[in-house]
């Protein structure tokens, strides 16, 4: 069903106006938390006094995005709710992150996490990383970012004749001009924003389906679950959602995406003190399952209401069911109220996804590239820089989404886990061997392997169907991550002089 058949002049005005009010209330809790400091330890750290609660809260947001915010509902009709063994491994992942990195970085003090890499390799060790992690950021974060304006789009600014390309511009000015001044100290207070109203969001569309349906949440469930969408473990070993892998990829990823991004542990390391980060991690971890448990209880209600009522979910050209689009076509034929927390929703979604990561992407830059972490910054010309790089990562963002423009497809989520798989597993194979060996290595060859890594990951990925039959999913992560850690060990010496650097306790 075309969604413009749903929508009117009166929606469109709602809808613009509800823009608007959210993105005034966000130059609000701008104002706020930045009106007391503006200069570069605010910028990069938040002056770390960022309470943990507030930290663990935000990181939901933050950890979502427009992906997640349409596949996890939407993924229900193909994959009922086999999506959950991979939250349970993200739990396993974020103690891992608590137990193992955080007393690392908290320890030697770090601003960006890849000045570990540099103590412990390098110069050449923490420029590999710290570019791995630009473009994997740059890359991922402004194709979630496309995702949104996409959306939003094709759904809502394109029946008022307005180009895709301003409506790009606008969000990345938006998100620019809030993080501008106070960054990392802005993003953890924005961050609890957005994840209130992307949760809102599903909790309104669910509440609103209950009413239309006139049954109570256990009778959705019941029914649901009679209709087989509940299934949470798939116990097939050669289905692609066997829940063991499931559980190890969901482990692995969070390792990677948030434990090795400087985007994710930035926020974490703004907290007073190593105690409240770990109680932050651990706290977002179950908050987490709450999340998606919700999120996954929209896609049964959304399957219900579409079965209940007669409504024709979205298809392909072809006649398949398109996760993707089944939130925001149901949203929009519910009524005006779910159509507007919809789009504040994929509003928010946008935003928590793209103002840390500016923020990362900046700090990056700053502190692995121009020196920041060995001299004094926090001066007028560092804060000048500072902005000059902030304002150029921004133009960068709006020319990857530009530029994809013409070449999205409906496996935008493949693509953002090619990225990921490539892109972190030399930073997995890196800290691996960092933390679980005293061996040190030849720095000058360190790029060579991990860029060599990646493309030898890339022709197995492409040409291993052909070859035996196996088609790689998230776990070549693991394969580029174990090629990096190998070349590691071909490149190593065995000065014992890292001791200090190995043990996070």
């Amino acid at each position: 069903m075309q969604l413009k058949k749903n929508i009117n002049f009166v929606l469109e005005y709602i809808i613009s106006i509800s823009f608007i009010a959210y993105t005034i209330l966000l130059f609000v809790v701008m104002w706020f938390s930045s009106r007391k400091s503006s200069g570069n330890d605010a910028f990069f750290r938040g002056q770390r006094k960022s309470p943990w609660f507030v930290v663990a809260y935000g990181m939901i947001g933050a950890s979502l995005s427009g992906v997640t915010f349409l596949s996890v509902p939407g993924g229900v009709y193909h994959g009922q709710f086999t999506y959950m063994p991979l939250v349970f491994g993200y739990v396993l992942g974020y103690i891992a992150i608590a137990l193992v990195l955080l007393p690392l970085y908290y320890r030697l003090n770090l601003t960006s996490i890849y000045s570990y890499l540099e103590q412990r390799f390098g110069v050449a060790s923490e420029k590999t990383g710290a570019l791995f992690f630009i473009i994997s950021r740059l890359m991922g974060s402004a194709l979630r970012m496309y995702l949104v304006v996409f959306v939003l789009y094709e759904f809502v600014f394109r029946y008022w004749g307005v180009p895709f390309w301003i409506i790009a511009v606008v969000f990345i000015l938006i998100i620019l001009l809030y993080t501008f001044r106070g960054g990392l100290k802005t993003v953890v207070w924005t961050d609890t924003l957005q994840t209130t109203f992307l949760i809102l969001a599903a909790v309104a569309t669910v509440v609103a389906i209950l009413n239309q349906l006139d049954i109570s949440l256990p009778q959705l469930m019941r029914r649901s679950s009679e209709a087989g969408y509940t299934r949470i473990f798939e116990t097939d070993p050669t289905a692609g959602k066997y829940y063991w892998k499931q559980i190890l990829s969901g482990m692995f990823i969070t390792i990677t995406m948030t434990g090795l991004d400087q985007d994710m542990m930035q926020k974490n390391l703004t907290c007073k003190n190593l105690r409240d980060a770990q109680k932050n991690v651990l706290t977002s971890s179950m908050l987490f399952i709450v999340v998606n448990l919700i999120f996954l209880c929209l896609g049964a209600a959304l399957i219900a209401y579409a079965q209940s009522t007669g409504f024709q979910l979205p298809t392909s050209e072809d006649g398949v069911v398109v996760g993707d689009k089944i939130f925001p076509a149901v949203a929009f034929h519910l009524n005006t109220f779910t159509a507007v927390v919809f789009v504040l929703g994929m509003v928010a979604a946008g935003y928590s996804s793209a103002d840390g990561t500016l923020t990362a992407l900046t700090t990056t830059l700053c502190f692995d590239f121009l020196g920041f972490d060995k001299k004094e910054s926090n001066t007028p010309a560092g804060i000048r820089t500072r902005r000059l790089v902030h304002v150029g990562f921004a133009f960068l963002y709006l020319l990857v989404i530009l530029i994809f423009r013409p070449f999205h497809t409906q496996s935008l989520i493949d693509t953002l886990f090619d990225i990921a798989g490539f892109t972190y597993g030399p930073l997995l194979g890196l800290y691996t061997f960092g933390l679980f060996t005293r061996l040190q290595v030849h720095d000058r060859w360190v790029p060579l392997i991990a860029v060599a890594s990646p493309v030898i990951s890339f022709i197995l990925k492409k040409y291993m169907p052909l070859w035996t039959g196996y088609h790689f999913g998230f776990e070549i992560l693991l394969v580029n991550g174990l090629l990096t850690f190998i070349g590691l060990l071909l490149i190593s010496k065995q000065k014992d002089n890292t001791k200090q650097y190995c043990n996070p306790s």
